[in-house]
């Protein structure tokens, strides 16, 4: 297994993994975000970095890492935010997120950061113990609200 940068020849199986983590959400949408990576990177939440893990030639991996000005129970700003990390579910359990999870962090390390975070819906609670399992502490949980305005 490699981990690595994801590249342009990447941006078909990246696009498919990140349809398979945000099922409900509009393919064109999540496609435009992938061509947007490679071309401008202007969106505050546009990955600032994209890690993929490749197994038997095929990428079963990956993982966005942004840049927050802000974050919830950090002290440095910006602060590396892992924004998506999914791993195939045939490749699951085998060590492939972690290592996601670690290349984001010596990329991190490399680049100053003292600290790096990551969220999770509070039902997950298979990211909650992967996140526990690799080192991340719990700061806070939350829940937000919305209200849709007329007018």
């Amino acid at each position: 297994m490699n981990v690595r940068l994801a590249t342009k020849a990447d941006a078909d199986a990246w696009l498919a993994m990140r349809v398979a983590l945000w099922p409900d959400a509009d393919p064109d949408a999540l496609r435009g975000d992938v061509t947007a990576f490679f071309t401008a990177r202007s969106e505050p939440l546009m990955p600032h970095q994209v890690f993929v893990a490749e197994a038997d030639g095929k990428l079963v991996g990956m993982l966005e890492l942004s840049l927050r000005p802000y974050v919830d129970g950090c002290d440095s700003s910006p602060v590396p935010f892992i924004e998506a990390w999914y791993v195939t579910p045939d490749k699951r359990q085998q060590g492939i997120g972690g290592a996601l999870v670690k290349a984001a962090e010596q990329w991190a390390i490399e680049h100053s950061h003292t600290e790096i975070a990551s969220d999770s819906l509070l039902e997950n609670k298979v990211s909650e113990r992967a996140h526990g399992a690799l080192g991340f502490e719990e700061v806070e949980r939350a829940i937000r609200f919305r209200k849709a305005l007329k007018g």
